[in-house]
């Protein structure tokens, strides 16, 4: 799918991946609407662009009421939407599932599924109308292989890959493309934006064995996949190893990790 010219809504546009997706779309000739819960960096991020290709529009994406409105206020701007990239998410506190309090639970969910599907069910009745236009969903290599202290972040984005994988066998013979994305370990603001302190043994397993990719690196990649029509898309060499491994042995795989990431709940 070519993406020139081409409007996509995107959403965790405020930062991290998500900020680097709308630049580089942007530079790739499309228009975008950049949407995310912080108003303050939407604008710094627009102020840094300064296109006429962009509309930023500040939106709590588990307001369902604000989320059903969002293709009317696109409308204003831009006629048409091809493509919505969900990639707005947040992390859990790292705690074991039996210490993990139900609010944080709920905000975990609320943000990365219902979001999601949210988001999807708005504008996918618009994407059905188009020529062809591309779904795309921001799981997490967390999605398909458990992290010590993130499970209820693992469950909901697995939750967000059996929905996207249901999402293709219902599109696949329409005019919507659907994508599926496995970010490995990623330069983000993520925990900062969750409001978590994150230990600092979180990022042994990437340090040691994979670098860990930037922002812009990761959103390059995605978009590539969203070119090439690509079902699955794995940022970084540890998701796309961990992937292989996982499939091969469930239960070594998972004990891998367990071990290498044990230090981030002592």
């Amino acid at each position: 799918m070519s993406l020139e010219n081409k409007v996509f809504v995107v959403t965790g546009a405020g930062g991290g991946i998500g900020s680097e997706l709308a630049y580089a779309l942007l530079q790739r000739g499309a228009k975008v609407v950049a949407v995310d819960l912080n108003e303050e960096n939407l604008k710094l991020f627009e102020k840094q662009i300064n296109s006429e290709n962009l509309k930023i529009v500040a939106l709590d994406i588990t307001d369902k009421n604000a989320v059903d409105k969002l293709p009317a206020k696109v409308k204003e701007t831009f006629d048409t939407v091809e493509g919505l990239i969900n990639c707005a998410g947040i992390i859990q506190p790292f705690v074991k599932v039996n210490d993990l309090k139900i609010d944080s639970v709920d905000k975990v969910m609320k943000v990365n599924f219902y979001g999601t599907l949210y988001m999807t069910k708005a504008f996918l009745p618009k994407l059905l109308e188009r020529p062809e236009a591309h779904l795309v969903n921001v799981s997490s290599m967390g999605g398909f292989l458990p992290v010590p202290g993130q499970s209820i972040y693992g469950a909901s984005k697995a939750a967000v890959k059996l929905l996207t994988e249901g999402l293709y066998s219902e599109l696949k013979d329409t005019n919507v493309h659907v994508s599926i994305v496995f970010p490995g370990a990623t330069k983000t603001n993520i925990t900062t934006n969750s409001g978590v302190t994150a230990p600092a043994s979180a990022g042994d397993m990437d340090s040691s064995n994979f670098p860990m990719l930037s922002a812009e690196e990761a959103a390059n990649i995605i978009l590539n996949g969203i070119e090439k029509k690509k079902y699955q898309i794995f940022t970084g060499k540890d998701s796309k190893f961990m992937n292989i491994l996982y499939r091969l042995s469930p239960k070594f795989a998972t004990n891998f990790i367990a071990n290498k990431m044990k230090s981030l709940l002592n």
